[in-house]
């Protein structure tokens, strides 16, 4: 999640879900944006997926047309990019009409850093890092999900939670 220091608007205040970090960079999805836009509206054809009702949430600043639907799987291995478990990536090529799955939620974008970025920026302290709990990428209040995260970590991250945006109004 990054921390208060991070000034860059695309991750302020964020929870990002990193699915994959390796030596050619990283790539995740920010798990507290939702947006004004219904998966209806946007991508009606992964409404027998996602509940055409659900917000699409705003993933990160890379490919904000493009549409990733993080779901569990009722069969694991048809998961793109397996995360823990029956939680995974949808395929592109799937076929949504076929496929069986638990609690689902699209993303528009992604977030995304080239190879060493994003361990750069770990070692900058731009992010906390958290233990991953599944019931973050479901979260039903996502606009205080990084404060509960923090506060889940506990100490002097639980005092951060409670920090206001502009620290010089308190």
């Amino acid at each position: 999640m990054a921390a208060p220091t991070l000034l860059d608007p695309n991750f302020a205040r964020t929870v990002v879900l990193i699915a994959e970090h390796d030596d050619e960079g990283a790539l995740g999805v920010v798990l507290n944006r939702p947006s004004e836009n219904t998966v209806g509206e946007v991508v009606p054809d992964i409404g027998g997926i996602v509940d055409p009702d659900e917000s699409v949430f705003s993933g990160g600043p890379v490919q904000p047309s493009g549409v990733m639907v993080l779901a569990e799987f009722d069969r694991p291995e048809e998961a793109a990019l397996a995360i823990d478990g029956d939680l995974g990536f949808v395929a592109l090529e799937a076929d949504m009409d076929e496929m069986a799955t638990g609690r689902a939620r699209a993303f528009a974008g992604h977030a995304g850093w080239g190879p060493g970025q994003l361990d750069a920026e770990l070692e900058e302290e731009a992010w906390f890092v958290a233990s991953f709990d599944r019931e973050d990428v479901f979260a039903e209040e996502p606009d205080v999900l990084w404060s509960r995260v923090l506060e889940r970590k506990g100490g002097q991250y639980a005092l951060v939670a409670r920090m206001p945006l502009d620290p010089s109004l308190n």
